[in-house]
Parts: structure tokens; C-alpha cells; sequence
């Protein structure tokens, strides 16, 4: 797997702690987006919908530093928007890794090279690129043609630095499972360290709502998706992805969604209940654990804006957790790193 034996034992002792504690809701992963504004206008992607006066808005490092010291998450991705047109994103990032916080700056990769040289790596640091397809299918989805070959050159740089460098990819309908396999070639021969996969979720304001897969086809898709990881071919893909994930987007196992899990912290506060749906914000992070009502949220609540979804940010927690349960998950897990 994508995940390194550093990261997998802080996750693993992390959660030990939780349940010694008799914690039965806590963060995994804590979402930060300091800004929405991006150089990008994605089709599956509402953020940039948000009025000119918010996309001016950039969170101040304090603001972050305060939300990640509240979450107390092993993990934070830091998101948007485009981080990297932050003004302040390397303060944020050292101040976080500083903390020994495993951090995924998830990027288009526009600003990439041009921005490495203010960073350095470090086991804590992972630049996250977001590609959707090879180049046609990538260009198309994010509506502009070169961005592939843009984020191509900029993992080889990053990883020639030294960096380490993972992809997120969403899947829609009308996917092609031969265009992603040779996209996870492609990664493979580029030496990336991981690969995320996750189905799209119809974001209220994204553009494009007739491309967002509902959950049978998903399950049908992804089986044929990831068919080859048993091959010798697929047992080349590095996917940062617990295994039990990748079982779950298969449907060779029923989960219920986890929306605390993976908390989002943005411009407005705590994002109720999760990423993906906005129903309020609270002031901090104990009030939106404490007066989110959580059993509205997940597949079983029968709640209609849950029924589809079997995105990462609500399921890998669920799987993490899962794969901590006993012995034989855990060796089942492991195995895979």
C-alpha cells in the first residue's frame, strides 16, 4: 500500500488510544481548506461557485493551527480550492508538519514546480495530484487542455527531489476501466507513492450533476476497475487506500458511512456534517461533535442525500477502523503495505 509503516503505526497506535479511552466517535483525517478560490473550474467541483468577496478569503496559519491542535487527527489533508495559491501555504504546512501532523497538500499541480523549492521533504509532507484520466479524459474534466502534461512533469520533479507524491482520482460515469488501468501503469512507471480512487459525489453546486455514479453501478464499475490487482499487472498499483476500502467499493463488504471521521474545517467553521454536505457550521470542533445529530447521515439513516455515496472521506474511516478490529484484519492489512 501507499501508506508508510511511520504513518500506519501512528494511525494504528492512535486509534488503540481512542478505544482506550472508550471514545467511540473520533477524527481520523482532518479536511482543512484554507481558501476556495482555484486556477481551475473542474466540472465535478463546486467550490469556485462561492462569491467573489469569500474567494478573496485566505485562512490566516493561526486559523489552521488552532483547528488541527482542536481536531487532533494524526492526518490532515490540506485542500481547497488550490492550496498552492495560498500566500502563507508553506507557514501552514511547516507549522503542521511541525506537529508531527502527517500532511497530503492536495494540488492541481499548476503551481507545483514553481513552488518546491519552498518546501522540503519529509516523511511527514506528501504532495497529492489530482488526476482524473490520461490526457484527453483529464483535460476534459478539468476544462483545460495541458493540465495533464502539467501535473506529469510536476510528479517526476517532485519525486526526483525526493518528495512524496501521491494522486487522487475521482471516479465518474462513463468511465472507461482500460483508460484507468493505463493511467495506474503510467503511475506506476513514474514511482508514485500511492494512488487514491474514489467515486464522485453530486456536489450540490458542481456544474455537471449527470455524471455522478449511483451506488450499484459503482460497485459494478469498481470490480472491474480493480479486476488486475491480482495479477501481475495490478500487483504493481500502490493504491493509499486501506485495503478493506477497496473491498467495500468492490461490494464484498457492507459499511455505513463514518462522517466524523474525516471532519472539514473551512473559511465559514466546522462543516456540518461532513465534506461533502453543508447542513450548518459550528464555532469548534467539540460543538460539531456534540450537536451534529450523526444518526441523519450514513446509507442505513435512509437519508436521500446519503443513499448514493460511497466516497473516502465518509468509508475509509470506517475501513481504517475496521482493519483495527482484530488480529487477522490487522495482518490482512499490514500485509498489504
Amino acid at each position: 500500500m501507499g501508506i508508510s509503516i511511520r504513518q500506519a503505526v501512528a494511525v494504528g497506535s492512535y486509534i488503540f488510544r481512542q478505544k482506550l479511552r472508550g471514545n467511540r466517535r473520533y477524527p481520523l483525517v482532518l479536511m482543512l481548506e484554507p481558501l476556495f478560490r482555484c486556477n481551475l473550474a473542474c466540472v465535478g467541483c463546486g467550490k469556485i461557485q462561492y462569491p467573489a468577496d469569500v474567494l478573496k478569503r485566505s485562512m490566516p496559519p493561526e486559523d489552521c493551527f488552532r483547528a488541527v491542535e482542536e481536531c487532533g487527527a494524526p492526518i490532515v489533508t490540506v485542500a481547497g480550492g488550490e492550496p498552492l495559491m495560498h500566500p502563507q501555504i508553506r507557514e501552514i504546512v511547516d507549522g503542521i508538519v511541525d506537529r508531527r501532523k502527517f500532511v497530503y497538500l492536495c494540488t492541481n499541480a499548476i503551481l507545483m514546480e514553481k513552488h518546491l523549492d519552498r518546501f522540503k521533504p519529509s516523511p511527514y509532507l506528501t504532495f497529492s495530484v489530482h488526476l482524473d484520466g490520461m490526457r484527453d479524459r483529464h483535460d476534459h474534466l478539468v476544462d483545460r487542455k495541458g493540465i495533464f502534461d502539467v501535473a506529469v512533469r510536476a510528479i517526476r520533479e517532485a519525486k526526483a527531489r525526493g518528495f512524496r507524491v501521491t494522486t487522487n482520482t475521482t471516479v465518474f460515469e462513463g468511465e472507461r476501466a482500460e483508460e484507468l488501468h493505463e493511467m495506474f501503469d503510467m503511475l506506476a512507471d513514474l514511482g508514485v507513492d500511492g494512488m487514491m480512487v474514489s467515486p464522485g459525489y453530486s456536489y450540490a453546486w458542481a456544474p455537471d450533476q449527470e455524471h455522478f455514479l449511483q451506488r450499484e453501478r459503482t460497485k459494478a464499475l469498481f470490480r472491474e476497475v480493480l479486476a488486475p490487482m491480482s495479477t501481475k499487472r495490478g500487483s504493481r498499483w500502490v493504491f493509499n487506500h486501506s485495503p478493506f476500502y477497496l473491498r467495500f467499493l468492490m461490494g464484498e463488504i457492507d459499511y455505513d458511512c463514518t462522517p466524523w471521521g474525516n471532519p472539514n474545517y473551512n473559511l465559514f467553521g466546522w462543516q456540518k456534517p461532513c465534506y461533502l454536505l453543508n447542513d450548518g457550521y459550528a464555532k469548534s470542533f467539540s460543538e460539531l461533535m456534540e450537536s451534529t445529530e450523526w444518526e441523519r447521515y450514513g446509507h442505513r439513516s435512509g437519508n436521500p442525500k446519503c443513499r448514493d455515496c460511497m466516497v473516502h472521506c465518509g468509508y475509509e474511516p470506517t475501513a481504517v477502523i475496521d482493519a483495527t478490529r482484530n488480529l487477522k484484519n490487522m495482518v490482512a492489512s499490514l500485509r498489504r503495505i
